[in-house]
């Protein structure tokens, strides 16, 4: 077969679905990468993927998709693709389009989490609900990561064709292994963070809908340091974070304990030396970072969304808290960083729960099973 697999940008094809186009190539097809050009794709060429990079835009403008989908289109005629897998929001609606104009036979799609969410206002959601439906009536199959996307999609009928399947998220088991005390000590001190402090890690994209603006003001609260891995993308179009940020640097108690790390390669290293991890988004798909912190045995402080409630075990692996809410936040984070002894418990019970639940090699096994690649 020779399958193209699609997303937006550089950093979704290199960070999150290069093991998958991997895999794909080793089962014997062909794999062509196309996405946004960025530096991220010489990652993914080193690895013997070939890639196609087309603008591809992120925002919701009609007529930058419809360029986008004009441009993809002509390389997926030039390319004549068995498959096309397509993932992210915007992506997969002009992905889809594309491949319906150019005639790929089998058109499949990976949500990551719907762009819609309970806590988006009603006529804004039916929008972008009525455009998945849409773009639906041209797709064969349909993989969710959450069991709540799935049962959605089946129940609105967001596809034409009947393969309708939660396939969950996975990190490699083998690279997020829990650190030893020297490796925690090397790294606090890297870092200008106390042996003794606790430390809540934090790993995502700089904007707002990822719940920094109530973090930073909770951890006033909170007797605890503060490590941010992540910056915002160029593509990004979310509200930023700029005013939080001011807010932390104007206040010289709390920037001395929230340390902004930036884009990181070594993210096992530094869970690896985090006591508490928290992901107080308010919207994701399934996230990764959850499955991270749980392969490295941190308890985990999230908020109560589609896809981090289906990862973490409320009170068992972690604590759950609603969306937006400061004083619930400080709450719960302050509680487990007063408690090593929960702390301990949680994690061991995460870390058993990713390795059942979330190891990428079954994630990916069962993605080439129900494309019937193997």
């Amino acid at each position: 077969m020779k399958i193209c697999q699609l997303c937006a940008v550089d950093f979704t094809m290199a960070r999150l679905l290069l093991p998958l186009c991997i895999a794909m190539q080793e089962a014997g097809h062909e794999v062509v990468a196309i996405c946004s050009d960025g530096p991220l794709l010489e990652r993914v060429r080193a690895a013997g993927i070939r890639c196609r990079p087309v603008t591809i835009e992120r925002s919701m403008n009609p007529a930058a998709a419809l360029r986008s989908a004009r441009a993809v289109t002509r390389v997926m005629r030039e390319e004549q693709f068995d498959i096309v897998h397509v993932h992210t929001p915007v992506a997969s609606l002009i992905g889809r389009l594309a491949a319906w104009r150019a005639g790929v036979p089998l058109i499949a799609y990976t949500a990551h989490g719907f762009y819609f969410h309970e806590h988006m206002a009603w006529f804004r959601r039916n929008v972008f609900i009525a455009l998945e439906w849409l773009a639906g009536r041209v797709t064969h199959v349909l993989m969710t990561q959450s069991r709540e996307d799935a049962a959605f999609a089946s129940s609105k009928r967001l596809i034409a064709g009947d393969v309708i399947e939660a396939i969950g998220n996975g990190v490699d088991a083998t690279r997020f292994l829990p650190g030893s005390n020297e490796q925690r000590t090397r790294t606090r001190r890297e870092l200008d963070t106390p042996e003794d402090a606790v430390v809540i890690m934090m790993v995502g994209r700089l904007v707002a809908e990822k719940g920094y603006p109530e973090l930073f003001a909770a951890m006033k609260k909170v007797d605890a340091h503060l490590w941010v891995a992540g910056a915002k993308l160029e593509s990004d179009h979310a509200d930023s974070v700029d005013a939080a940020l001011a807010a932390v640097a104007a206040d010289p108690g709390l920037s001395a304990r929230i340390h902004q790390l930036g884009e990181r390669d070594d993210v096992p290293d530094l869970l690896a030396a985090a006591d508490i991890f928290t992901l107080p988004s308010h919207r994701e798909g399934m996230p990764r970072s959850i499955i991270e912190a749980m392969m490295m045995a941190l308890p985990v402080v999230a908020t109560n969304i589609r896809g981090s409630r289906e990862e973490v075990v409320d009170g068992k692996t972690g604590l759950l808290v609603p969306v937006n809410q400061t004083d619930a936040l400080a709450s719960a984070l302050s509680a487990l960083a007063a408690d090593p002894a929960r702390r301990t418990a949680m994690g061991a019970a995460g870390r058993e729960r990713a390795l059942d639940l979330y190891d990428e090699s079954r994630i990916i096994a069962r993605q080439l099973e129900i494309l019937k690649l193997t």
